[in-house]
Formats: C-alpha cells, structure tokens, sequence
C-alpha cells in the first residue's frame, strides 16, 4: 500500500472535491489589518508620549534571506557553535541546519490543485493566525484531539546561531485520524490545522493546535515552511526552507491510548524513525522536546536552522 507521502496528487483527484479559495481576501487582508492595527498602536503610543508616561518597547517585524536547498531526506548539516546579540535578543549555543524535506500531497500551498482546483491556504483571510485548530474563511470545522502548543525557534546557523526576526513560518499537519483538511475525503471543504506566523524578535512563533495521528506508512509528523517575510507567505514558490517535525515515543504511545485516536495505535505499530521514507536517515533535529500531560496538554519545542 502507497503512503499518503508517495501518492501523487493526480491519483486522488477523482477521490476529492474541488476546494477553491481564490475569492478570500487572503494574506493581503491579513496584512491590511496588521497594519490598521499597529497604525492604532502608534495613535496610542503618541497620546502616552505626549502626557508623560513612556511607551512599552514595540516587536518590530522585518527579516529576508534565503536558504537554498533540494528536497531531500538527508539529516546532514552545518553546526555552528557560539553566541551573538541580534534585534535586542542573545542566541548562545549550538545549532545545525535542519534537513530539507517533502512537503508531501497536502501542502495547501498554491502548489497543487484538487479535482482542477488550486488549494492554496495561504490566500485565506485569517491564515495569519496562532491558534490553527478551526477552519477559516467560511468553513467552521474544528479539528478535536489531545492539546498542543508548539513553539519554533528560527535560528541562523551562518550567524552563531543568532535568532531571525520577521520571517514567517507556515505550518500545517493531519488531523487525530491521519486525515488533511482541504484534501481528505470528508473534510475538503475544512481548512483546520494550518496556520502562518511571523517570527518575533527571539525568532519564535507559537501555535496552539492538537497532537496529529499517525496514518499508515509514516511515523507521526508535522509540516512547516520557512518564508522571509509575511508579505512573501502566499505561495509556495516564494519558500525558502520545507521540512518536517516529529515527537517522542512516549508521549505518542500515551496520546494514543486516548478516544480518537484508535488508529494511531496499530499505524504507529507498523513503522519506526529508523523505516519511515522521511525520518530514516536521522531525526536528532527534527524532534521536539516536549512537556506536559493528556489532561493539561502537551508543550513541544524546537529550534530550527536555517542558514541565511
């Protein structure tokens, strides 16, 4: 049997229905608003300014670069040890260049289409967002499973290790049943579990989401692409970095033991890190470190390389 991974996206058009958002307002909507909002920020600040009281320091949003790459599976990279101050934050210690991967069928990128129709989440009002686990733009699905706060760290490996400000990261994963929003059978009119943040001054975006299911063929994972800015994060073809994330065995085998996620058990019992088609050659960077519980949630980390 073909993984979702190697299935190429011509052999599920007859299996989906046409998913088309090129009506949504989009990222340039997103960014309309950001800057109505920080326009209303700065009105703000004026009025304290003006009556004596100092204004709280502002995150500034900027960044660009690139980190030329093929998609590949290799784990191999540069590691760069030191520590340097960059936009206000220090960035110590050691840091390689994460593997560039597949995005896989289900990008949701601009960069595949569904039964002739372009699925691009990116052109969605309301992608800029933290918490992915509703859909947007109209649709009102909302993905259930064990809660997750994932937070990525971007760091340059060309520059100590130094944090990068103002790029944005999309990241996108499968539901508790393995399933992807905008393309899975019964859910191609969803959108959950996608979402685009900008990296604020200590390169970090956070978002709240579920813990993914593991589908036949592939050890559990999350996507993620790396663009230079938000203004940049509407179509594949703009990315700059595409990879993958994973997370600890023992936090996988207790979250699975929970309603929702029954197929995950016999999945995850048929693959390994070491026969996965992605993971095989190594996942030191690409696991996170993960904290928490089933009842209180989980909290997974990650810092991810990139060298610009």
């Amino acid at each position: 049997m073909r993984t979702p991974e190697q299935t190429t996206n011509a052999g599920h058009a007859t299996q989906h229905e046409a998913h088309d958002h090129a009506h949504d307002g989009g990222l340039q909507a997103d960014l309309d608003t950001l800057a109505r909002h920080r326009a209303s920020r700065r009105r703000w600040l004026g009025l304290l300014t003006a009556g004596g009281v100092a204004p709280l320091a502002l995150l500034a949003c900027g960044g660009g670069g690139s980190d030329a790459g093929t998609t590949t599976t290799t784990s191999s990279g540069s590691t760069t040890t030191g520590g340097t101050t960059t936009g206000g934050s220090t960035s110590s210690g050691t840091c390689s260049v994460i593997p560039e991967e597949t995005a896989g069928p289900y990008p949701g990128d601009g960069s595949n289409s569904v039964n002739g129709s372009v699925a691009n989440a990116l052109s969605l009002s309301g992608i800029v967002r933290s918490d992915i686990t509703s859909s947007i733009g109209g649709a009102t699905g909302t993905a259930n499973g064990v809660p997750l706060t994932i937070t990525l760290t971007l760091v340059n490996t060309g520059n100590s290790c130094a944090s990068l400000e103002g790029y944005a990261i999309y990241l996108w994963h499968c539901d508790r049943s393995g399933k992807y929003s905008m393309y899975s059978s019964g859910i191609t009119d969803q959108n959950y579990l996608r979402g685009v943040q900008a990296t604020n001054a200590s390169g970090q975006v956070t978002f709240t989401t579920i813990v993914p299911g593991c589908y036949d063929g592939r050890m559990t994972h999350m996507h993620f692409e790396v663009y230079p800015s938000l203004s940049t994060a509407s179509i594949a073809s703009n990315k700059i970095k595409t990879s993958q994330l994973t997370f600890p065995m023992d936090m996988l085998n207790t979250v699975y033991a929970q309603s929702g996620y029954e197929t995950s058990v016999s999945n995850l019992a048929r693959i390994s890190y070491s026969t996965d088609n992605v993971f095989s050659d190594g996942v030191s960077t690409q696991t996170t470190t993960v904290s928490g519980s089933v009842a209180a949630g989980y909290s997974a980390t990650l810092q991810v390389g990139i060298s610009v």
